[in-house]
């Protein structure tokens, strides 16, 4: 049964939301406590979410509930490996879809020498996510958390599923498979990362959460991180992405602290602005795999090329392999052009895999197809 005070309190809490007050940091970290062990209604659960996300998350709200997900809710991993680990990912909940971008990326930067440690989730406003496309080319999503630890240690690249009981036991996975909506569990929920890397590079869906969120990971430990939002072009739209359609508006955590805010555009880099359309997602994910894998093995030197070396080049720029954004987007090429993400992809399936052998032969049937295609 449930309290009947604490869901009088828990509702005034919500109303207060709905009235445009803020929660402090001890608060929201009490009521997703309150949501994470069940102990208010799901009526209660499904409004106190939908209040937040159309209030508009602060960096205090998104930090309490980063704190309760982490310590009550999250298995932890602890990768032995002698290179720093970093993670990139979007937030999803953008206005603008494309395809999955931020995981091309880190096949890129995993193949130039980076140790990615991932934390995704499937699709829950977009056509794939992060675990959808990855599941389909032969990464085995559903795993312990042991084998993505191995994975990492052995291959330099791992992800851990943010909709498994197996990473989230206690109820971040019950929560997101009942909503179709974007929440700040996209937020808070991404950056409860077992392996807790201490550097990263993250999209959001809004302008107005590039410095809260960035503020939030220098409060939970991260040394470096860049976070960003990128315009559709018309200014209409946005993406978790650095865009290749218009300008980007970019804070930079630096080691010493400090944030600096700028703002990019693709001719900074070099490049012209693609259509649209260039970097929709297809509605089919076996499609979208061929896509994927056409990128990473170089035969697509379009527009869906360009985006994901721009993407990968703040992976490089941030761990000091390159020397600002246009070294490392010509450096994600030449690592594309030389054919190594796709040799870092086979390790990948093969060793973050409870079978590795059916998931070899998913990836290699694709691959042909994407040969031909």
């Amino acid at each position: 049964m449930f309290s009947e005070e604490r869901i009088k309190d828990f509702g005034a809490k919500i109303a207060g939301l709905i009235r445009g007050r803020d929660l402090s940091r001890r608060e929201a970290r009490e009521m997703f406590r309150q949501v994470l062990l069940n102990e208010q209604p799901d009526l209660q659960q499904g409004a106190f979410l939908a209040a937040l996300t159309a209030k508009g998350e602060t960096a205090e709200e998104v930090a309490g509930a980063w704190e309760a997900i982490y310590e009550i809710d999250t298995v932890k991993a602890s990768p032995r490996v002698a290179r720093p680990l970093v993670e990139n990912c979007g937030t999803g909940m953008d206005s603008f879809k494309t395809f999955n971008i931020s995981t091309a990326a880190a096949i890129v930067a995993a193949a130039g020498g980076i140790c990615m440690a991932r934390h995704g989730a499937r699709a829950l406003t977009s056509t794939c996510g992060a675990v959808d496309i990855l599941e389909t080319v032969g990464v085995d999503v559903e795993c312990d958390i042991e084998t993505v630890q191995d994975s990492i240690e052995q291959t330099g690249i791992g992800i851990f599923n943010g909709m498994s009981p197996l990473v989230h036991p206690q109820a971040l996975s019950r929560i997101l498979s009942q909503i179709r909506f974007g929440t700040i569990l996209n937020i808070a929920g991404s950056l409860a990362n077992p392996s807790m890397p201490r550097y990263g590079v993250r999209g959001v869906h809004s302008r107005d959460l590039i410095e809260p969120v960035t503020r939030v990971m220098r409060e939970i430990g991260y040394r470096k991180a860049i976070v960003f939002h990128g315009s559709s072009g018309n200014g209409t739209k946005g993406m978790d992405e650095i865009s290749s359609l218009g300008e980007t508006d970019v804070a930079e955590l630096g080691e010493d602290g400090d944030i600096v805010t700028y703002t990019i555009t693709p001719e900074d880099i070099g490049l012209q602005r693609p259509s649209a359309d260039a970097i929709s997602p297809a509605t089919d994910r076996g499609e979208e795999a061929i896509r994927f894998l056409r990128i990473l093995s170089g035969r697509d030197q379009g527009p869906r090329y360009d985006i994901v070396c721009l993407n990968a080049a703040p992976i490089f720029y941030l761990m000091g392999k390159a020397g600002g954004l246009r070294e490392g987007f010509r450096q994600a090429q030449d690592i594309i052009n030389s054919g190594q993400p796709i040799t870092k992809l086979r390790d990948w399936v093969r060793t973050q895999n409870s079978s590795p052998e059916a998931g070899l032969s998913k990836l290699e049937g694709l691959l042909e197809e994407s040969a031909v295609s």
